[in-house]
């Protein structure tokens, strides 16, 4: 990588989170000079534990447009990653915490243009596709999604997946919006399935490994476990987040994912094996829960293209190391006995 980033002075919203709190690391080590605003919500400052001494902290609520205005001034990038989210558990029982995401973006565009931000990275999500492209049916599922797919203003482009899609896909259209008419540059990072160190049980993978961690038998999964991602591992994810910021300053959208696809039965299966766990009475797969749109992979076409880049870690590769960072820091009684709380949290 360039030194773009080396004494760039860069803010980080949410950046004591899952993914935040990586960026934040890569950035020091590319010697930016960084700046933490985090409300820790969801976030936890023990995240930045290894770059604690380096950075600046703001603790404060991005719904405060003073404190937008305050953590922006002087910045020359922004990574806007914070948002009231969670997994599917959560996202699907809250959407009144989720529309408060219209607030946040739209607090963070107008301090970010004020107080003159060189770039703006927008950190968007995979859930602004339309769902009616995500479906079971072969014959109306688009395999692979391509940015062109989503977008506000072609008709037949516009089905977002929930309030926090719709959410994600307002931001997107509000950045490209104040780079049309103010000039603001920036890029909208769509992230597709994200896991890794540092995520909570609320996400699929923490949560098949706290079930396998706990021996759950009969195993647990979510819908009807034929549903597939391509979950995209968490360093891979800051690379592509830290190029597009690098590269595209045209207010337009990048997927950020992984060319592997996984069913979800499958990515419950392997971290089994991989943990040791062989559940004798197999697998039980509730209908009853959420389980998202059935079939969501990126197209890598345009990373490759624009980015000159791909993601380098293999979902197996990628479990492995989640799972170590998990079994070392996990206190299985405390597990045990606040899991069905864990699996609907932020």
């Amino acid at each position: 990588m360039s030194d773009f980033y080396l004494n760039r002075r860069v803010l980080v919203t949410g950046g004591a989170s899952f993914i935040g709190s990586h960026l934040c690391e890569s950035l020091i080590e590319m010697g930016a000079e960084v700046t933490v605003v985090d409300d820790l919500s969801s976030g936890r400052r023990e995240n930045l534990a290894n770059i604690e001494d380096t950075i600046t902290f703001i603790k404060g609520d991005l719904r405060d447009y003073g404190t937008c205005l305050t953590a922006t001034e002087s910045q020359q990038t922004v990574f806007h990653l914070a948002n009231i989210h969670g997994g599917r558990g959560y996202i699907e029982t809250h959407p009144a915490e989720i529309s408060q995401n219209f607030i946040i973006d739209g607090n963070m565009l107008r301090a970010s243009h004020l107080n003159g931000v060189e770039r703006f990275s927008y950190t968007s999500s995979a859930c602004v596709y339309p769902t009616n492209l995500q479906v079971e049916d072969t014959s109306k599922q688009a395999r692979f999604l391509s940015e062109e797919m989503a977008d506000p203003f072609t008709e037949g482009a516009a089905l977002s997946d929930g309030e926090y899609g719709w959410a994600k896909f307002m931001g997107e259209m509000a950045l490209a919006a104040y780079g049309k008419q103010f000039g603001l540059k920036g890029v909208s990072c769509r992230l597709f399935t994200v896991y890794g160190p540092r995520e909570n049980e609320s996400h699929a993978i923490i949560a098949f490994i706290a079930k396998a961690v706990l021996k759950m038998d009969p195993f647990e999964v979510w819908g009807s476990g034929n549903q597939d991602r391509n979950f995209t591992y968490v360093s891979d994810v800051v690379k592509g987040i830290l190029l597009a910021t690098e590269n595209i300053d045209d207010c337009r959208s990048v997927n950020v994912g992984t060319h592997e696809i996984t069913k979800i039965r499958d990515a419950a299966k392997i971290i089994c094996d991989i943990v040791g766990h062989k559940p004798e009475s197999g697998f039980f797969f509730d209908t009853s829960k959420p389980e998202g749109v059935h079939a969501r992979a990126a197209s890598t076409t345009n990373q490759e293209t624009w980015l000159n880049w791909s993601p380098e870690v293999s979902f197996e590769d990628g479990i492995r190391e989640t799972i170590e960072w998990y079994v070392n820091q996990v206190d299985r009684a405390v597990l045990s006995d606040n899991l069905d709380a864990l699996l609907f949290q932020r």
